[in-house]
């Protein structure tokens, strides 16, 4: 009766012991099939970095390329009309170039309003300095764009920056 006993014990133990690891495995699987989930979602700690990141660079951007940020920034000793507006020009090119890769991490709509901001304050420029003879000083431009960029509304820079912070705010 006792070797009865002491086998039934063993038994129970060992069904008990299989059964403790079976329960270990399933969620070691789990485990690994919520952490693929979240790896096809783009959910991971890399690709949120990473798209913060974009929504940072995007913000430069958009900071840097607006009117009031341009014409402070951008030099223009001895320059005409034209050369100026040649640099502005140049920097906001080169600006969206450094940045376009930064569109794989955002919305296309977002994507799409970077894009508009950047034809737009081209084409401020441009119409600015259509105004004023090519041959006239460069602080004539500034000043003109600088008054355009005074007043409310007049640039599409603050509602990009908007938009990047509501979208970076919904990664967090």
């Amino acid at each position: 009766m006792t070797i009865l006993a002491i086998t039934m014990q063993d038994v129970q133990l060992a069904v008990l012991f299989v059964f403790f690891i079976c329960i270990a495995w399933l969620l070691a699987e789990f485990k690994g099939m919520k952490d693929e989930l979240k790896e096809r979602l783009g959910i991971n700690n890399n690709t949120v970095q990473l798209r913060l990141q974009a929504y940072e660079r995007l913000t430069l951007f958009a900071e840097r390329i607006s009117l009031k940020h341009l014409v402070t920034h951008t030099t223009f000793a001895d320059a005409t009309v034209v050369d100026y507006q040649l640099a502005l020009l140049e920097t906001i090119r080169a600006e969206y170039e450094y940045n376009v890769s930064q569109q794989i991490y955002v919305s296309h709509d977002m994507w799409k309003a970077i894009g508009n901001l950047k034809d737009q304050n081209t084409y401020i420029i441009n119409q600015v300095a259509a105004i004023l003879p090519s041959s006239a000083p460069a602080v004539e431009l500034s000043r003109r764009l600088l008054e355009y960029a005074a007043n409310p509304n007049a640039e599409l820079s603050p509602v990009v920056l908007e938009a990047l912070q509501f979208e970076a705010k919904k990664l967090l």
